[in-house]
This record gives structure tokens, C-alpha cells and sequence, in this order.
């Protein structure tokens, strides 16, 4: 097996980022620092990275109401608490797939499948994220038409989006938008909403493809099963 196809496996990282692993020297076999991202993996390897022992995990799935409040990381250096501290008895080391803000609540999938994780974040896939955000201002057509054109952010137009005015509030002057997207960039909800003068004032995910937080409150989660998964699959392999 090559050796970011393993990394992958053993659920330390993504395909992509476990070449970034190697490429930096951070990978050893047998002691001996890999930098060829064709080296193959045989049985009885002994696989480290950064000085780390990894082995090939059976492969699981968690969804998470993530709350407000905690870090989608595996550890944070502030000493924060993050999304794998909710998950304790856990046993694989599982990362989130993408990331929710800090003060962003909702949905996230935590994993150790690099593969499925390339898989669920990859723009070409669009699988649906659907968020629910109130925002400062009168939300009406007019102000949220370009989020279905797409509007810039960070020097790049957005894909087109899907938005559902769920409330107005013209005394407190606030309203409250569910947006569709299919695309996973840094703060991107927050940044379109500000692109057309309605900044967020609480955000939330409400539903990622096919799961929503049915059953789940904030800091409860649940194994995914096998129809779930393939649910995923199935959306992503639909769009390419």
C-alpha cells in the first residue's frame, strides 16, 4: 500500500495532507525518513509519523451536535476544549471532516477514513450543507439574490447558493436565513452574509447531505451505520 494511501487508512490524516507528511519528512519506515510519495507500505512495517507508531484502524463514523464554544481539532495549544474531547471513549483517532467555527454550532462528522473525508469536502461533490443563521438586518429578495449568483469572498466567487427566509424581525431589526451551500471555505456562511450587508449573529448547521441532528443535542453524538455511509457515497458519486 502506498504510503499516504496508509496514513490515510490508519486515520491520522487525509490522502492530501498525508503527502504534505512525507514531502516534509515526517514520515519514517523503519525508521528511515520517506520523502517518495511512491514508497509502499509492506506487512510487518513499523510506520511512524512524527515519531508516532500508526496502525491500520477499523474504519468509523461519528456524528456530532458540536456546540458553540468548542474547537473542530484534534488538540488545541490554548487548551481549549475541542470536538474529540466530547467523543472520550473513543478509541480510534478520529479528526473532524471539515470545520464549524468556534462560535458555530451543528453538525460534524468525525472520522479516522482519510478517503471519506477528501470524499465529503471536495467542492466538485456538492453535497448540501445546510446552515440556519440569524442575522442583523431585514433579510428580504432583494438583498439575498446574489447568494444565488454567487457573491466574492477572499478575492473568489462562491457557487451559487439556496436560501429560505424562516423569519423577520422588524422591531428588533434582525432575521433569521437557512442557506444551502456546497462548498466548505474558511468563515464562508459569515463572509457571504456580510457580502450582502446582513452579518451573522448566530450560526448553526443543520444538516450535512443526508443527516440532520434529529435525536442530538448539543454535545451528544451517534455512530454512523453502513446505510449512512453509503447514503454519502452515493450523493458525491452522483454529482461528479
Amino acid at each position: 500500500m502506498r504510503i499516504n494511501k496508509f496514513i490515510a487508512h490508519a486515520g491520522v490524516a487525509s490522502r492530501r495532507k498525508a503527502e504534505e507528511l512525507v514531502k516534509q519528512g515526517l514520515v519514517t519506515i523503519n525508521g528511515e525518513v520517506v520523502r517518495d510519495l511512491a514508497t509502499t507500505v509492506k506487512s510487518g512495517d513499523r510506520v511512524e509519523v512524527e515519531g508516532t507508531p500508526i496502525y491500520n484502524e477499523e474504519k468509523v463514523y461519528y456524528l456530532l451536535n458540536k456546540p458553540r464554544g468548542v474547537i473542530s481539532s484534534v488538540s488545541d495549544d490554548k487548551g481549549r476544549q475541542t470536538v474529540v474531547d466530547l467523543l472520550p471513549q473513543v478509541k480510534e483517532r478520529i479528526y473532524p471532516v471539515g470545520r464549524l467555527d468556534w462560535d458555530t454550532s451543528g453538525i460534524l462528522i468525525l472520522t479516522n477514513d482519510g478517503d471519506f473525508t477528501d470524499e465529503m469536502i471536495h467542492p466538485r461533490n456538492e453535497i448540501d450543507k445546510v446552515y440556519v443563521a440569524r442575522v442583523k438586518g431585514i433579510a428580504n429578495k432583494e438583498n439575498l439574490r446574489p447568494l444565488t449568483r454567487g457573491v466574492v469572498v477572499d478575492g473568489k466567487k462562491t457557487k451559487p447558493a439556496v436560501y429560505n427566509i424562516l423569519k423577520v424581525d422588524p422591531i428588533k431589526g434582525r432575521s433569521v436565513v437557512q442557506l444551502t451551500i456546497h462548498e466548505g471555505r474558511n468563515h464562508q456562511v459569515k463572509k457571504m452574509f456580510e457580502a450582502v450587508g446582513l452579518p451573522v449573529d448566530k450560526l448553526s448547521r443543520t444538516r450535512f447531505g443526508n443527516l440532520d441532528l434529529t435525536g442530538l443535542r448539543p454535545g451528544e453524538f451517534r455512530r454512523l451505520n453502513k446505510k449512512d455511509i453509503s447514503k454519502l457515497h452515493e450523493l458525491a458519486v452522483r454529482q461528479k
